[in-house]
């Protein structure tokens, strides 16, 4: 059963499927971080996400027909987003043959934030989906530099959790 906020079983509520198509390994890669980050939820990418590697020695056409396949498997009325890593290249152009305006959208950049956004939202409407994970790509971009404080974490000192705990209690 699906789980609503991972809290536990709740009622099966109807998810936009997501497909990642990317050179080998980075689908496969991409996979792995999200069942890292989402670790209260296990089993998050197998039963919501599907993973496409693709190989440089595998047709085309093969490739394709793949695809559909895992499309299908996600497809589960409320649309599919297709997330590839480089628009022009192989995944890309693969994905670009899965697009049906309103049914599958595709997007390509993808970045663990833009496909963390996309996992997070995915109860959400395919067009609401498709915007909230380009977003996340976009913000989870970010030049990083000697004043850039980890987490936007510069001006807390080290005891301020300690202390802040203590005067709960």
């Amino acid at each position: 059963r699906a789980r609503k906020g991972g809290r536990g079983p709740g009622p099966r509520t109807r998810m936009t499927g997501i497909v990642v198509i990317a050179h080998a390994p980075l689908a496969t890669a991409l996979g792995e971080c999200v069942e890292h980050v989402y670790s209260c939820e296990p089993g998050v990418t197998r039963r919501e996400v599907r993973l496409l590697d693709v190989s440089s020695s595998e047709k085309f056409e093969e490739t394709v027909a793949r695809a559909r396949a895992l499309v299908r498997e996600v497809d589960g009325g409320h649309g599919v987003l297709v997330l590839t890593d480089a628009f022009g290249a192989t995944p890309g152009n693969v994905a670009t043959q899965l697009a049906e305006p309103g049914r599958v959208a595709v997007v390509a950049g993808v970045n663990l934030p833009m496909l963390l956004r996309a996992v997070c939202y995915r109860a959400g409407p395919l067009a609401e989906l498709v915007t909230k994970a380009m977003a996340g790509g976009e913000q989870g971009i970010v030049q990083v530099g000697g004043s850039t404080a980890v987490q936007n974490q510069a001006n807390k000192r080290a005891g301020d959790d300690q202390q802040r705990v203590q005067d709960q209690q």
